[in-house]
């Protein structure tokens, strides 16, 4: 192998443990606040540590989007998306079974359904994600934190984060110091990745499908395995739906609201897939208000037949 890319193949390690180990630090920071003030830990889940957990995806897409990688951008969400729900899911349902809230299967999940399907409109239109629409996907954002945040209490959400393991300073300490850890890290993974992509003959697409995709979720998979094992199943689903719904509105949004993000027709079925994806676990949920082992492993399997599909398609 070429010294070149070896040198480039580190620097994307690197990049990788500054995004995981800055989103560690961010949400320890977070969750310590979330705690000081008494938020319900599906509150917690669906906002501080789903934002927390997207980080790497928002570094990732919105430095693509600066310096005009806009392929990388979009297939990095898809990736991360599609990772979340087949992986982060299917692999936690292996191990315990995942019951619902009643008010995720009501109103989180139906949303995280409806965006996408909203953003899988948007681009089939006009094979681009416009400013305007960026704006648009924000601007949902914005009403759905607001939304959250005002009905909070009356979510009938009783767990409540345990106690905080930060004073407010050395809280506030660890979010910085995770921000900055997030944008240097997000930084190294697009340089990188574009290098070895290019050195490698492989497309942007592809990169941030796979690559890209799966480093930036670890984050969403190492937290739900810690929540899962601390028993704190809403946890997890809450992390999984909410940083999907950042993903589309604040990554995508803040992506496209920067710049044009222009596609090719060719990532269509990737698009198609993840609303399919999307919707087949939102019939999981509702049918058993849980998911089990067996959909755990019918998750699992169809996200290795996409890498694979994904691969080769290259």
């Amino acid at each position: 192998m070429d010294a070149s890319i070896i040198i480039q193949v580190v620097l994307l390690l690197v990049g990788f443990v500054f995004l995981i180990k800055g989103s560690d630090f961010f949400v320890d920071g977070a969750s310590s606040i979330a705690a000081i003030l008494k938020i319900p830990t599906i509150i917690v889940g669906l906002t501080i540590v789903a934002f927390g957990t997207s980080a790497p995806e928002a570094a990732v897409s919105i430095t693509s989007s600066l310096t005009g990688n806009n392929a990388m951008a979009v297939s990095n969400v898809i990736g991360s998306n599609l990772f979340n729900l087949l992986m982060v899911i299917g692999i936690a349902a292996l191990l315990s079974n995942l019951l619902m809230e009643k008010s995720v299967l009501e109103k989180d999940l139906p949303f995280l359904v409806g965006i996408t399907i909203l953003w899988a409109v948007f681009i089939v239109i006009g094979w681009n994600i416009s400013q305007i629409e960026g704006i648009i996907l924000l601007v949902i954002l914005i009403a759905y934190i607001f939304y959250l945040i005002r009905n909070a209490g009356a979510s009938g959400a009783t767990n409540y984060v345990e106690k905080p393991k930060l004073t407010p300073v050395k809280s506030t300490i660890f979010i910085l110091v995770g921000i900055a850890g997030i944008i240097l890290g997000g930084d190294l993974v697009v340089d990188s990745a574009s290098s070895i992509a290019i050195a490698l003959g492989m497309s942007e697409t592809l990169v941030g499908l796979t690559i890209v995709a799966i480093g930036t979720s670890l984050p969403e998979l190492v937290t739900s395995i810690t929540a899962l094992r601390k028993g704190e199943n809403q946890l997890v689903i809450g992390n999984v739906i909410g940083s999907n719904i950042f993903n589309i509105l604040f990554v995508l949004g803040a992506s496209s609201a920067i710049s044009q993000i222009p596609l090719d027709s060719s990532m269509l079925i990737d698009v198609l897939f993840m609303v399919v994806v999307t919707v087949l676990c939102f019939i999981f949920g509702k049918t058993q208000d849980k998911y089990d082992k067996k959909e755990g492993i019918i998750l699992v399997a169809l996200f290795i037949i996409y890498m694979a599909f994904a691969i080769f398609r290259n």
